[in-house]
């Protein structure tokens, strides 16, 4: 007799690593920015100048030290990708091309993400 391992199960992310992204919730509501990282395992992304904190930093020998402005991850669900062709917020679809390669499109415009 094992242990049961619990399996955790996340949704497919449909933000990438370079997408500009429009925050839909909390204090950064209506800001823009481009995703830096993706953490698949929490839902979250860092997103550059949204959700900025200052962390004290102390000196070292590469670093000088003092208070850093660093953006902190934001949970995948506070953002909606931006329409590359009307730059307004929308939601992702995947779509089968006739290659068999599946592409991100845009659910209001229906153009491609790249």
């Amino acid at each position: 007799m094992g242990k049961k391992v619990k399996q955790t199960y996340s949704h497919k992310i449909k933000i990438k690593k370079g997408d500009q992204v429009i925050m839909i919730a909390g204090s950064d509501k209506g800001k823009q920015g481009e995703v830096l990282k993706i953490y698949p395992d929490k839902n979250r992304a860092t997103v550059a100048e949204i959700n900025v904190r200052k962390k004290h930093q102390k000196p070292t020998q590469d670093n000088p030290g003092g208070i850093n402005e660093i953006a902190m991850p934001v949970h995948i669900s506070n953002m909606m990708l931006v329409d590359p062709k009307t730059g307004n917020p929308t939601r992702v679809g995947r779509q089968k091309q006739d290659n068999g390669k599946v592409v991100r499109i845009s659910k209001k415009s229906g153009d491609i993400i790249s």
